[in-house]
């Protein structure tokens, strides 16, 4: 949705307000293309900013080992991939159909701007810190955000 906009940065900006979970890409000073988020889960927020490093379609998810010590369950999922084991691009990816790779202090973050293969979780405080999206949302975001975009998560 396009709505109003009053920040101070410039278009092509990505910001993530977490408590009304919605991710703005600034379009001029004054609107912005709006979208519903799912954000990080209690204890697993943050705020800060970064920068869009890496775009991928259909990417494969590698957790971190601390999800894995978290929720050992989910290596009944994982298969080889090019990257290690995890679970391959395609519908059964955690990561949905697009992922941008937020990096920050000159280091991946371990945050994702990405998809999801549970969309009804969109609007909730849910992830480990990434920002969820509905595929056709982050696929709508991912062809306007270029490598090097800003990305600010408010506190």
């Amino acid at each position: 949705q396009t709505v109003e906009y009053h920040g101070s940065v410039p278009a092509g900006t990505i910001i993530v307000d977490p408590i009304t979970k919605h991710l703005y890409f600034t379009e001029s000073p004054s609107r912005a293309t709006r979208y519903g988020v799912g954000v990080g889960r209690e204890g697993f927020g943050w705020s800060g900013e970064a920068h869009v490093n890496m775009k991928r379609n259909w990417p494969d998810w590698i957790p971190p080992r601390e999800m894995i010590e978290r929720s050992p369950e989910i290596v009944a999922q994982f298969e080889r991939t090019s990257r290690g084991l995890g679970v391959p691009g395609g519908q059964r990816s955690p990561l949905g159909a697009r992922a941008m790779y937020l990096f920050g202090d000159g280091r991946d973050l371990g945050y994702r701007i990405h998809g999801t293969t549970e969309p009804e979780t969109v609007g909730t405080n849910v992830s480990s810190g990434c920002i969820r999206m509905i595929n056709q949302d982050i696929a709508h975001v991912y062809t306007r955000a270029a490598v090097g975009t800003r990305v600010i998560v408010l506190s």
